[in-house]
């Protein structure tokens, strides 16, 4: 059995749990009365406590741990949720993260817990001193205790964490038994074996430890015997039975933990077993006894066959739902569905060529497949805009608190979805953004009361479709951007902002190593989180600009293409060659008047519809000799709210169009997003309008 899609379960599902504490804490923070809030978060602490026990990662198990008691005192009533409290659960939770990511990188790093595990006890002590006083009193009560468990456990290594479930589970009338299992030796399938094992006992209630690791049995990397250590209702004799009735279990030793003494472990054997119950009830009550006494607040939640038995179904029913597949699989299939859509386009232009009925008629079933298949495989590789905006709630709060600004945050259309690639890359240039808005563009406290403003700052997060592209906007309500300034810094940095537009000298706060920022700080003021916004959404055919207005805000908006790998493009001659053009950018296709073309600022322009536009004549922009051609078109295309004519000297028609990236040797080409093959077998190059503009 391999053990990797258990542990690619188990850090999928800690990452989404994670992020549901961090966004759960925040609204509880809001709101520290909502009950059913803080009941879930209980049980998603509670589930990562579990899943990290059972994988062996005892550190994770241990820091959840002591978060359930400060989650616990909240729920009692004993602690208020204040700010100070949320900042260290939210250092826990990102402690917690790291400890996945390196897990998941491979990293065989020991993240220091120590201080973090102090803060916790330092806020459930502060909030209750008696309790810590009547703990100080009789430290020697709880050491035997836990020494107790500890010797009755001598050939099992057990941690602090080990010992705390089993403490609990003693409190709540659960028996804490040692298991001995024999395997005969003539079996085949041990993994197989183990699993029902395990399958029978967690049943009928817990299993807390197991020797070898839970990775060694699936391996099938151990001899014939397993010791557990097992919480349960049941008694020694039933557990017994339950286990003799395992096929190719050969002996089963219980022995029942002892609290007060280290009594002497009885073997029971296959052939003798006993008929009378074993009374050691009065001994639990005895140390039930001792922790009412000291107080001790640790509490677990074992759960009983019943209500074990519901999440199994739901848990099944969820598998029949959904399939996790490996990113790496998906672009495996993109690829070859983009081969299929090369390929046809060949066929087609085959078919054009012969004149052949019946064969047109057959690619045309062909082309209508092809066409599905290539929307299926779009939709599986697009994911909600959610998965990166779910981040940054946390994000925002975290920098309210080190800036001392009060912030309302607001998201919008989280629900819009983006390809995979392009969620991937995404997130770092919205956390510029984000960072910029709440440290430039919103004012302090006393800024905004003296200017009539709000004293709490808005910043909103807004996303939706429009057309082939995806539009994500950052707005502020904050200071604005200060035109004299910028020109004055872009000045200083050696640019030449004569004849420039207002929104021109706007935008260049997107040049590298400008900033508007008199200090560095922390959080901003270095000049290169704009440059890398800039060249980022470039790099995945997107653009970003920004509008502004002094005293009202800032908006920032980046529209990006809704996948990287197929899309409708215009064919277009350029000289001698033949170009694409997404029919994305694309507004309207107009035929060249030599009569209508003007000069203004000593550049060509063109009016068309009562409107000035630029003329760009994409043949001397990229060098190409001109073509004789005797009728030439203006491609009218819209970046943003820019809005530029392209010459080209004719037209080809519209195709569908596979992005094949350029290579390491023509990477520095920024004309061009990428390159296409059709179906006469000749590569074309797409353009890069953005970059052309």
């Amino acid at each position: 059995m391999d053990t990797s899609q258990y542990l690619s379960m188990f850090l999928e599902e800690s990452m989404d749990n994670l992020q549901t504490l961090n966004e759960s804490l925040l609204q509880l923070e809001q709101e520290p009365e909502d009950i059913d809030k803080l009941n879930e978060i209980f049980r998603v602490a509670h589930t990562i406590k579990g899943m990290a026990a059972t994988m062996g990662f005892n550190n994770m198990a241990e820091l959840t741990h002591k978060m359930e008691d400060v989650l616990s005192q909240f729920r009692e009533g004993k602690l208020k949720v204040t700010q100070e409290v949320v900042t260290v659960l939210f250092k826990c939770l990102d402690t917690l993260e790291q400890m996945v990511d390196n897990i998941s990188e491979g990293i065989d790093e020991t993240i220091e817990i120590e201080g973090l595990i102090s803060s916790l006890h330092a806020i459930t002590n502060g909030e209750n001193i008696k309790e810590k006083e009547i703990v100080e009193s009789e430290p020697d009560e709880i050491s035997e205790v836990a020494n107790t468990i500890e010797n009755d456990f001598l050939d099992i290594e057990m941690n602090e964490y080990d010992i705390n479930i089993i403490k609990q589970a003693l409190e709540k009338d659960f028996k804490a038994q040692k298991i001995k299992i024999n395997l005969d030796e003539s079996t085949l399938l041990k993994s197989a074996r183990a699993f029902l094992i395990f399958k029978s006992l967690e049943e009928f209630g817990e299993i807390v430890k197991c020797i070898p690791s839970v990775e060694d049995l699936e391996n099938e990397n151990f001899d014939f015997e397993i010791q557990l250590v097992y919480l349960t209702h049941k008694t020694r004799e039933e557990i017994y039975d339950i286990l003799m009735n395992v096929s190719e279990v050969e002996k089963v030793i219980v022995d029942n933990v002892n609290v007060k003494t280290n009594k002497v472990n009885e073997d029971l054997p296959k052939d003798n077993l006993p008929k009378q119950e074993i009374k050691e009830q009065p001994q639990v009550e005895e140390k039930l006894e001792i922790e009412e006494k000291i107080q001790i607040q640790e509490k677990t939640t074992i759960k009983p066959k019943e209500s074990k038995k519901k999440p199994k179904e739901k848990k099944h029913k969820k598998v029949h739902q959904s399939v996790r597949v490996d990113l790496e699989r998906l672009d495996k299939f993109m690829n070859m569905v983009s081969e299929l859509v090369i390929h046809r386009t060949r066929l087609e232009q085959i078919s054009t060529n012969y004149r052949s009925t019946e064969l047109n008629e057959t690619l045309e079933q062909v082309a209508r497949t092809t066409s599905d298949l290539q929307d299926l495989v779009m939709k599986i590789r697009m994911l909600p805009l959610e998965t990166v905006f779910n981040r940054f709630p946390r994000m925002v709060r975290d920098l309210s608190v080190e800036l001392d600004k009060e912030l309302n945050f607001i998201v919008k259309g989280q629900d819009t979805e983006l390809d995979r690639t392009v969620i991937d890359e995404i997130g770092e240039p919205l956390i510029h953004l984000i960072r910029n808005a709440v440290d430039h563009g919103i004012e302090s406290r006393e800024e905004r009361t003296a200017k009539g403003k709000d004293p709490a700052g808005k910043i909103k997060l807004i996303a939706y479709q429009e057309g082939t592209k995806a539009v994500i906007k950052v707005e502020d309500d904050g200071a604005g951007i200060n035109i004299e300034k910028v020109r004055q810094k872009a000045q200083k940095s050696g640019i030449n902002t004569e004849g420039m537009s207002e929104n021109d000298i706007k935008n260049l706060i997107f040049a590298q190593g400008l900033s508007t920022n008199d200090s560095v700080t922390d959080v901003s003021g270095r000049g290169v989180g704009m440059d890398v916004v800039k060249t980022k959404i470039s790099s995945l055919g997107g653009t970003v600009e920004v509008i502004s207005e002094v005293d009202k805000g800032s908006t920032f908006i980046i529209r990006l293409p809704l996948t990287l790998q197929i899309i409708q493009a215009l064919l277009v001659d350029v000289g001698s060659e033949t170009m694409a053009i997404s029919l994305g950018y694309i507004d309207r296709v107009i035929d060249y008047d030599e009569s209508k073309i003007m000069r203004s600022d000593n550049k060509e322009v063109i009016i068309y519809n009562e409107n000035v536009i630029p003329l760009i004549r994409v043949n001397e922009k990229l060098d190409i000799e001109k073509a004789d051609s005797s009728r030439n078109y203006i491609v009218i295309v819209k970046v943003g709210e820019k809005t530029v004519g392209l010459l080209v000297d004719g037209l080809l028609g519209q195709r569908e169009t596979v992005i094949k990236p350029l290579g390491k040797t023509l990477k520095g080409l920024k004309e061009y997003i990428g390159a296409t093959i059709y179906g006469d077998g000749l590569v074309t190059l797409i353009l890069d309008v953005a970059a052309l503009i």
